[in-house]
C-alpha cells in the first residue's frame, strides 16, 4: 500500500492530529516565500510536540534552491528524516547531501523518465505540478503518466500536486509509493484543517493503512 504525506506543516496542533490519524510523512517547508514556510526553531518545536505523543511519522524537510551548505546545516539542526529537493542540483550536489545519511527525494524536472542522471542517486523521485517557474506548491497536478515508467525503471515515486479527496483514489491507482497532499487541506494558504484532513482520509481509507 502507498504511504501518505501531508506537506506544508507549520502548526504543532495540526501535526499532532495528523500523526494520531496515522499520516506517514509530515512535510516542513524551509523555502523562502512560501506561506507554509517554517523557521528552524519552529520546525524543531513541531517535531518535539509530535514525538511527545509517542507517534512516529517521518519528517520531511523541503528545500527549494538552497545551497548544499545550507541544506546540510539545517539537517544537522532540525531532526528531519528525509531531505526533499526542489530545483536543479548536480550529481555532485546530491552525492554531497547524501553524506548526511538522510533519505533524499529529488524533484523530477525532465520529461524522459529514463534520462534522470542526478535523480539516479536519490532515494525517491518526486513528481509535482508546475506553474511557470514554480515547480511545486502550485496546487496543479503533476504528469501522472510518468509514474508507470519511473516505477518500471525501478524508482520509488512520490506523487504530489493537486491531490485532494476528490482524486486521491485515482492518484493511488497510478502506483506511486507516496501520495503527497498539501493545499487541498487548507482553508487559506498555510492554514491546515483537521476536518479537511478527515475528509481526505475517509476517501482514502479503502486504499491506505490509516486510522480515521
Amino acid at each position: 500500500m502507498p504511504r501518505l504525506k501531508v506537506c506544508g506543516i507549520n502548526d504543532a496542533a495540526f501535526a499532532i492530529e495528523a500523526a494520531r490519524r496515522g499520516v506517514d510523512y509530515l512535510g516542513l517547508i524551509f523555502a523562502d516565500g512560501s506561506p507554509r514556510r517554517v523557521t528552524e526553531e519552529r520546525a524543531c518545536e513541531i517535531i518535539a510536540a509530535v514525538r511527545q505523543t509517542g507517534k512516529s511519522p517521518r519528517f520531511v524537510g523541503v528545500f527549494a534552491n538552497h545551497s548544499v551548505a545550507e541544506i546540510m546545516r539545517i539537517a544537522k539542526t532540525v531532526p528531519i528524516d528525509v531531505i526533499q529537493l526542489h530545483g536543479k542540483y548536480s550529481k555532485d550536489d546530491i552525492l554531497q547531501i547524501k553524506t548526511s545519511n538522510i533519505e533524499m527525494w529529488q524533484l523530477f524536472l525532465g520529461s524522459d523518465p529514463i534520462s534522470i542522471d542526478p535523480i539516479l542517486f536519490a532515494d525517491a523521485v518526486l513528481l509535482d505540478g508546475r506553474d511557470g517557474t514554480r515547480s511545486g506548491g502550485t496546487g496543479k497536478c503533476a504528469d501522472w503518466s510518468l509514474v508507470a515508467p519511473l516505477k518500471a525503471a525501478g524508482r520509488r515515486v512520490v506523487l504530489a500536486g493537486g491531490i485532494s479527496a476528490e482524486n486521491i483514489a485515482a492518484a493511488i491507482a497510478t502506483g506511486a509509493d507516496v501520495i503527497d497532499v498539501n493545499s487541498s487541506l487548507e482553508t487559506s494558504p498555510g492554514r491546515k484543517s483537521v476536518a479537511l484532513l478527515d475528509n481526505l482520509l475517509s476517501a482514502a481509507s479503502p486504499y491506505l493503512r490509516i486510522t480515521t
